[in-house]
This record gives structure tokens, C-alpha cells and sequence, in this order.
């Protein structure tokens, strides 16, 4: 008879996780922004003020094409993990409600909103074009609305209190900027038309920025997952 295999557990802190979930999206975007740049397929600029390219210019031809698709994909599995975690942080914290329960959902649907973005991201066509559309209206708006509940949860919770009203400040931002990019789409479309592609670099800036305030609690906190190794 064989000698029956025994497992032991170990536990490790989950801060990195929502550190490299903040710093690997933006590593691609402007790795990917220098190097467009470097090989001639987008100018030098400033994207956040001059509103010289889009994102999604950047990652379409050259090296840009497969450092983008290679970064952002990996990024986009951690933050569907980040999420999953989210949800268990604040339980563990005694957050409790229906918001708590379904952050997860909504993050997760967005990382895979911007999977698909990232998988179309080059290819010429209407349905391409749809499907990147789908994908980053997907991913930043499944964001927003997982960071605006993720916060508000905060806020009811004695200890991180401070540090959820700074996020749900942040969420705000996110909120007028993308009702000010709104307004000027109705009301001043040329206007619109020539800073459309800084509202998406700050809108990306933002979004990424919550999560080092996640990353920050979870260190606080000493946030850890349990692994069993066999």
C-alpha cells in the first residue's frame, strides 16, 4: 500500500497582486505610446494634453502591436483575480450588502471586456471595430461601476473610513470626466472631436490609480491567501 500523500498549508500577502494590477496596464500604455512613437506610427507628444493618438493607435502596427497584446492580456487575468480578492477583503473587513457581493462579478466582466479589446486590437473591419468598441466601453465602465462600490462599502467601515472616502473622491473624478466628455459630445462636437483621445488616457490613468489605494490597504491589513501544498 502506498504511503498516503499529506498536504500542508501556507498563506501569502496579496498586496503585489493588487500592485502589479495598478502598474502592469500602465506599462503597457506607455510602453507601448514610446514605442509607436519610436518607430514613427504615432508623434511625440503629450497624449494627456495634447490628444495627439489614441490608445488603440499605439498597440495596432509595429513592435506596439505585440508588446501591448502582451502586457495588457496578462493584466488583465491578474485584475480579474484582483477583483475576486476584492470582494473577499472586504468580507473579511465586515463589509457586508449586495454591492459587496457582486464587485467581483463586475471587475471580472470587465477584464474580460478587456480581453477582447486586446485580442481585436489590429485587425481592420466593421465587426472588429465593433468588438473593440464592446470591449473598452466593457472594461471601463464594468471599472468604474466595481471601484464606485468597492469604495462606497469602505466608507461604512470604521477603520479604512478615511482611505474609502479618498477612492470614492477618485470615482467622482471618474464621473465628471466621463459626463464632461458626454456634454462636449453633444453640445461642442468639433471641440470634442480634437480632445476625445485625452479624456480615454486620463480615464485609464484614473482607473488604475484606485488600485494603488487597494494595494495599499491590503498591506495594511496584511492581506493573505491561503495555499495548500501537497
Amino acid at each position: 500500500m502506498g504511503t498516503p500523500s499529506l498536504s500542508t498549508s501556507t498563506t501569502v500577502q496579496l498586496w503585489w497582486l493588487a500592485l502589479c494590477t495598478a502598474l502592469l496596464p500602465l506599462l503597457a500604455l506607455h510602453g507601448t505610446y514610446l514605442m509607436a512613437a519610436v518607430e514613427g506610427h504615432v508623434p511625440w507628444c503629450l497624449p494627456y494634453w495634447d490628444s495627439c493618438t489614441s490608445i488603440s493607435r499605439t498597440g495596432r502596427h509595429g513592435t506596439g502591436y505585440f508588446l501591448f497584446k502582451a502586457l495588457m492580456i496578462p493584466a488583465a487575468v491578474m485584475g480579474a483575480l484582483y477583483w475576486w480578492f476584492n470582494g473577499r477583503w472586504l468580507r473579511q473587513q465586515g463589509a457586508v450588502g449586495a454591492g459587496v457581493r457582486v464587485l467581483a462579478w463586475l471587475g471580472i466582466g470587465a477584464c474580460l471586456g478587456l480581453v477582447l479589446y486586446t485580442v481585436v486590437l489590429g485587425h481592420i473591419g466593421d465587426t472588429f471595430h465593433s468588438l473593440r468598441r464592446t470591449g473598452v466601453v466593457l472594461y471601463f465602465s464594468l471599472t468604474f461601476l466595481a471601484e464606485l462600490l468597492f469604495s462606497a462599502a469602505l466608507i461604512r467601515l470604521p477603520g479604512p473610513r478615511v482611505r474609502g472616502r479618498r477612492l470614492l473622491a477618485l470615482c467622482g473624478l471618474m464621473l465628471v470626466l466621463g459626463l464632461l466628455s458626454v456634454v462636449l459630445q453633444w453640445l461642442v462636437h468639433p471641440l470634442y472631436d480634437r480632445i476625445e483621445d485625452a479624456f480615454e488616457w486620463w480615464f485609464a490613468l484614473l482607473i488604475n490609480l484606485h488600485a494603488f489605494g487597494v494595494a495599499y490597504l491590503w498591506w495594511r491589513t496584511e492581506f493573505r491567501a491561503r495555499l495548500w501544498v501537497s
